[in-house]
């Protein structure tokens, strides 16, 4: 893991673009060969992916894990006292490095695992295969495209993959698909440039004013969306289930937790995993570090929804557009933030896979793991679920207060013996004779 945080492999800095490809050339593939795999890099949309593949039977289930190198900016100034982001450091139980979580310690946990069980078996008993990229970070470029481009070769019969937090530091935790998101600019052009309040105000519209009025016909003052294109019909019953021994608690050294806020009559786990969100991530008028007694010409915000399945994702934005119509807004303009998004999926908590994947971790940890239907963030799960087709089990080896995309990125030690002890049990009652796996034809 230190040389794998070692390579400062910032995805959103230009600079730093040779890297990517070098992370998988000389630090992920040799690791991957010793493991008996074959390795091939390619290159798609000027973005690097790594294919690894280990066959030791035709009859076998094929499982396919993935991984992401790149990590966000180093933001190396804003570390602590002693740290680096481009160095592993331990204290206090704890290591810190860019990336040990998100997602180099993880991967790197999943590839201790298969060591492990091939040193103590000889074997795996199962066909395994990883996808690695380098772009996660920056919305996966050419992902998809790659996918479907190489999909016989990605063939398998179950996904198993590590990233994102679990449900708590002390709990193990299964996530089966992920929130989508999209992110959206909304503004109003009054004129050009401001005009003194004094001679003017009460004479030019105020476009602060009408857009934070927008805002709130989005949601309420509880942040209770107010679009119902947005929101799912209801909760399936297995995922209430499933969530009715999540509930979130906040932990002295986290945000404490505001429960008015969101969708009134759900629990913090169902607002999380489950229902959609809606934030204002930033709202600008005027000169917010000079301000001057004029009234703006301009107001923008960038905004973003985190959205579940049942949410038609094609309709968000002409949702917003149809609903500002209705509500006497017409004038405000609206634009996607970006040309892609992370689309929304889910399996179902009492699938086969997600049942038998359960009892491995419960007999590996003595604990019962927490079963999410979502992520409360957003991957690029809808390859591996909708591309490939396949039932997507994520089993994260991190916490929710870890500094992820943050100075002093971190992983209590703790969590990685675990996690290692989970991955490593899950590949072996995988192979293992005799145990209650799945069919392979089970999705």
């Amino acid at each position: 893991m230190a040389r794998r945080v070692a390579i400062p492999t910032e995805s959103q800095n230009p600079e730093r673009k040779p890297l990517l490809t070098t992370y998988l050339d000389d630090e992920i593939a040799p690791a991957l060969r010793l493991l008996g795999f074959t390795t091939k890099t390619h290159k798609h949309e000027g973005w690097p992916f790594l294919i690894a593949e280990r066959t030791e039977d035709p009859d076998y289930p094929t499982v396919l894990g993935y991984g992401h190198g790149d990590v966000v900016y180093g933001m190396d100034a804003e570390w602590g006292d002693g740290l680096s982001p481009w160095v592993l450091s331990e204290r206090n139980g704890r290591w810190y490095g860019r990336g040990v979580v998100d997602n180099k310690g993880q991967h790197t946990i999943c590839l201790a695992a298969v060591e492990a069980v091939l040193a103590d078996r000889g074997q795996l008993g199962f066909n395994a295969k990883f996808l690695f990229e380098m772009g996660e970070e920056v919305l996966s470029p050419g992902l998809h495209g790659f996918v479907a481009a190489h999909k016989d070769e990605l063939a398998a019969d179950l996904f198993i993959a590590s990233d994102g937090p679990r449900l708590s530091a002390d709990r193990p935790t299964l996530f089966l698909g992920s929130r989508g998101a999209i992110s959206f600019d909304i503004w109003i052009e009054a004129r050009q440039g401001s005009h003194h309040s004094g001679n003017w105000g009460g004479l030019l519209s105020d476009p602060a004013t009408q857009l934070a009025n927008a805002l709130a016909n989005i949601a309420g003052p509880t942040g209770r969306i107010l679009i119902p294109e947005w929101l799912p019909d209801e909760l399936p019953p297995s995922v209430r289930r499933a969530l009715s021994d999540c509930d979130i608690i906040a932990v002295p050294d986290g945000p404490q937790l505001d429960p008015n806020w969101g969708e009134p009559g759900l629990s913090s786990a169902e607002k999380l995993y489950a229902w959609s969100s809606f934030c204002v991530l930033a709202f600008e008028a005027g000169n917010p570090k000079a301000p001057v007694g004029a009234i703006p010409g301009r107001a923008w915000a960038r905004c973003q929804l985190r959205f579940v399945v049942g949410v038609d994702a094609d309709d968000i934005l002409p949702a917003l557009r149809r609903h500002l119509d209705r509500n006497g807004f017409a004038y405000v303009e609206i634009a996607p933030a970006r040309n892609q998004m992370f689309r929304a999926t889910q399996l179902d908590p009492e699938n086969p896979w997600v049942v038998w994947a359960s009892r491995s971790i419960e007999r590996t940890t003595g604990k019962t793991p927490a079963i999410l239907p979502s992520l409360g963030g957003s991957l690029p799960n809808d390859v591996f679920s909708e591309i490939l087709g396949l039932p997507t089990v994520w089993v994260p080896h991190s916490y929710p207060q870890c500094s992820q995309h943050a100075p002093n990125e971190h992983v209590p030690i703790q969590i990685v013996r675990e996690g290692m002890a989970i991955m490593a049990g899950l590949y072996w009652d995988l192979g293992a004779v005799g145990e209650d796996v799945p069919s392979a034809q089970v999705r």
